[in-house]
């Protein structure tokens, strides 16, 4: 989240009728002993239409979404769409990463961990009016692993799927095949620890195999899933508007009847229009924003977990920035703590690894590259470099606002000065967005990027392996870094089933990281949203991506 995962643009989503909120996660897999995990898909009582007044919900955000079929994106703005509009296998438990059914009821696992029969829910219609069924599952999932496919258009490439289940040649998912019309069996390769937990990624949408294959490339504009809200209409850089999928399968939802999303690309328009009443609940509140915000009795304010990581990649296709010690002396010139002071507002703490403190896995032990000037000039006279690196440099920061990083052409000024202390000059180009991430994972034009990561599943895996490994080149490792050390003990960590054993090899993983030094993290943030007062029923998730089904207004 993405994915790079990881917006300067704001698109309105009006929600219209009223959205009774269902749980996002799920039952557990009894792991290697069989047993059935089961979801019943209970749900919270809709609210009682006749108590609320209004059923369209608009909501700011910084930045447009690249596209709308789930499949193809890894950027948070397109899959806070697309997670409106399709349904997953499984999903996650309202405001956590535990997995719990969706378009599967319930799933057995075979001992050897290496086969999952899911029971699929009957009854449901894709937006379309087609059926789902386990024809429906494989024919997703054969797209997705075929890089032959001839619904793989022009531009389009999996990445989360190459990234959560390993690239060509190297795929974790063996066979996909319909046992019944509501039965599906996955064979693995190989045993993969959460695979569960990748599923549920919104990613992994269901979609409409007739509609994939009427609308063809412009599928990605014309989206059609399960989900609780159905596309309507895309004003590129303007707005999205979704309305309420009427035969969902959750019953009494969705609570809204529309939802439509503007682009407001400056933080503090995007506030101002929360303020005069243009918008309902709007993303990425500018730390600076707080106060106002607290002292508004009309507004609320809505904390998102921490679940995240900004950094700085450097492009080890570009030279110095193949030099470890370049990379590290680098390190030593970026001020995390001043950046956090100056932009954060106190919602940030600085990064020391890629993954975030929050999630299991973490190294505390390991030291952080403390702002050091002398020790950078050193690093870089040890490179050959004692005047300073001889060119200037190309510093893609991002032209949007992020749930973990507010500001990236401000940040990336200051680390620009501080740079230019030990002598390296970098120039700031911040390209629309889509070209940015476009760019950014191309690996051509830049010689350093700013990008960050939401994590999609609650698992390390899927910051470290999905980010740093060098399966995911250039899906989301976007430095280039490959290394051999580190890519045994990730597949060793994604086969390993007992936890205790897996969080010790992440922790090993991580210092590898830290020495290698691919990026500089920056920052952990609580990225915080915001609403007006009488808007219930909003709970967000760790992922970035929730639904709004059970939103309505008091």
């Amino acid at each position: 989240m993405k994915v790079k995962r990881w917006s300067s643009l704001v698109m309105v989503l009006m929600l219209c009728t009223v959205v009774a909120l269902a749980g996002c996660s799920g039952s557990k897999s009894s792991g290697n002993n069989g047993a059935a995990g089961t979801d019943t898909g209970e749900t919270t009582e809709p609210n009682n239409p006749s108590q609320s007044t209004q059923d369209t919900l608009i909501v700011g955000r910084g930045g447009d979404s690249s596209s709308l079929d789930p499949s193809i994106v890894t950027d948070g703005e397109s899959l806070k769409i697309t997670h409106q509009v399709f349904d997953s296998l499984l999903e996650y438990k309202e405001g956590t990463t535990e997995v719990q059914g969706s378009l599967a009821e319930s799933w057995t696992v075979s001992e050897d961990g290496l086969k999952y029969t899911f029971k699929l829910r009957q009854g449901v219609k894709f937006h379309d009016g087609t059926d789902f069924n386990a024809d429906a599952v494989v024919f997703n999932f054969t797209r997705w692993s075929d890089p032959k496919s001839e619904y793989k258009y022009e531009g389009d490439s999996f990445d989360y799927y190459d990234s959560m289940f390993g690239p060509d040649g190297k795929r974790v998912i063996k066979e996909v095949k319909t046992v019944d019309a509501n039965t599906v069996e996955f064979t693995l390769n190989q045993p993969q620890a959460p695979f569960l937990q990748n599923l549920a990624m919104t990613s992994f949408g269901i979609a409409s195999p007739t509609a994939i294959q009427e609308k063809q490339a412009s599928f990605k504009n014309e989206p059609v899933g399960t989900g609780p809200f159905m596309f309507k209409e895309w004003k590129r850089n303007d707005s999205i508007t979704l309305e309420k999928n009427p035969n969902y399968w959750r019953e009494g939802l969705p609570k809204l009847n529309k939802v439509i999303v503007r682009s407001i690309p400056d933080n503090s328009a995007r506030f101002n229009a929360l303020q005069s009443g243009e918008i309902d609940l709007m993303e990425d509140l500018s730390p600076d924003d707080l106060a106002i915000l607290e002292s508004n009795p009309d507004l609320q304010k809505i904390e998102r977990p921490s679940n995240n990581v900004g950094y700085v990649g450097f492009n080890l296709k570009k030279k110095p920035f193949d030099d470890v010690k370049v990379r590290q002396a680098l390190s030593y010139a970026v001020n995390k703590q001043a950046i956090i002071d100056a932009f954060f507002a106190g919602q940030a703490v600085p990064a020391v690894n890629p993954l975030p403190p929050s999630l299991w896995g973490y190294n505390d032990s390991i030291q952080d590259y403390e702002y050091d000037l002398e020790k950078a000039k050193q690093l870089l006279a040890e490179a050959g470099y004692p005047n300073g690196l001889p060119d200037e440099y190309t510093f893609y920061a991002m032209p949007v606002p992020r749930p973990y990083m507010p500001d990236g052409k401000k940040v990336a000024e200051v680390i620009q000065a501080d740079f230019e202390k030990i002598g390296v000059k970098v120039k700031i180009e911040s390209p629309e967005w889509a070209t940015y991430l476009d760019d950014a994972q191309a690996g051509e034009k830049d010689d350093l990027f700013m990008l960050g990561w939401t994590g999609d599943n609650g698992d390390p895996d899927n910051f470290l392996y999905t980010l740093l490994d060098k399966d995911a080149i250039p899906s989301n490792n976007y430095s280039y870094y490959a290394s051999d050390k580190l890519h045994e003990i990730l597949i060793a960590a994604q086969k390993e089933t007992e936890q205790t054993k897996r969080e010790e090899l992440y922790k090993e993983a991580q210092v590898i990281i830290k020495e290698d030094a691919p990026w500089v993290p920056l920052v952990h943030t609580t990225p915080l949203l915001a609403a007006k007062a009488n808007v219930k029923g909003y709970v967000p998730a760790p992922t970035g991506t929730e639904y709004y089904y059970n939103v309505y207004f008091e």
